[in-house]
């Protein structure tokens, strides 16, 4: 598929058969992923599944051993250019920060537009004015003075998204964006995930251990288990009971569902 054959089509992000090792284990097996510009695909499945180096390929962050990986329309087999990266935001998972860090949460959010301002630029008034709309937006305008590192786990994340989100991204990637978050505040933050997704004119993929927060906010589910797509598609197709038996079995015959709540209750 040439660059402009794929963008054509609408496909933001095509993975074919990538291979992604890490010395003696194997992360991905040929995964093989289409993602159309504008979904909201969430990326499922158990501890050591490839769920956070999928995203990590996709932001051309990892060493690709075999296959092929396309974003935006430029191969990464030799990297993700400079261009490329502005184009991508990305939320990690959550961090313990310095509480003497001496950043403070608007300085945090700033950093997101430091692609476009490129080196040597100082930012605007028009960066700044973004900078304090995406800290209203999120709910931390008040905060915005605040060393990052004295805000609480879930302002700190509202941080990082509105970092992300001030690069202005085609992509963004959230990378279990709620986790180890109360059940409010977890609410909160997907709320305005969603919020975004919807307003925005960007394609999003999250990685989530939890079955009913990718149902409820995805319109495309991928089901990973050690390293491989067991399954993809919309929620009502891949949230069967025989193959969450397989996405879930330990081993020995015995399988454990999230959260053990009702399939019915997630589609």
């Amino acid at each position: 598929m040439t660059e402009k054959k794929n963008l054509a089509d609408g496909v933001v992000i095509e993975i074919e058969k990538a291979v992604v090792s890490y010395r003696e284990d194997v992360a991905l097996r040929g995964v093989s992923l289409s993602v159309s510009r504008g979904s909201f695909v969430g990326i499922v499945g158990p501890n050591g599944a490839g769920k956070t180096t999928l995203l990590t390929i996709v932001n051309g962050l990892g060493k690709i051993i075999q296959g092929r990986v396309e974003v935006l329309g430029h191969s990464l087999a030799r990297g993700c250019p400079a261009s490329l990266r502005a184009r991508i935001g990305y939320v990690p998972q959550m961090q313990n920060i310095d509480p003497r860090m001496p950043v403070c949460a608007r300085e945090v959010v700033m950093m997101g537009r430091y692609g476009h301002l490129g080196f040597f630029r100082r930012p605007s008034r028009d960066d700044w004015e973004l900078v304090d709309a995406l800290l209203e937006k999120v709910g931390l305008a008040h905060l915005a003075r605040r060393p990052i590192g004295h805000l609480s786990g879930g302002e700190q994340q509202r941080v990082a998204i509105a970092r992300a989100l001030a690069q202005e991204p085609e992509i963004l990637l959230l990378d279990e964006p709620t986790a180890s978050l109360d059940r409010r505040v977890k609410e909160e933050i997907l709320a305005q995930v969603s919020g975004f997704h919807k307003a925005g004119n960007h394609t999003t993929l999250m990685v989530t251990h939890e079955m009913d927060i990718a149902a409820r906010l995805c319109d495309w589910l991928v089901l990973m288990k050690a390293g491989r797509i067991l399954a993809q598609g919309k929620p009502e197709d891949v949230l069967q009971q025989e193959i969450l038996k397989v996405l879930y079995e330990n081993g020995d015959g015995q399988y454990y569902l999230p959260r053990q709540r009702r399939i019915a209750n997630w589609i």
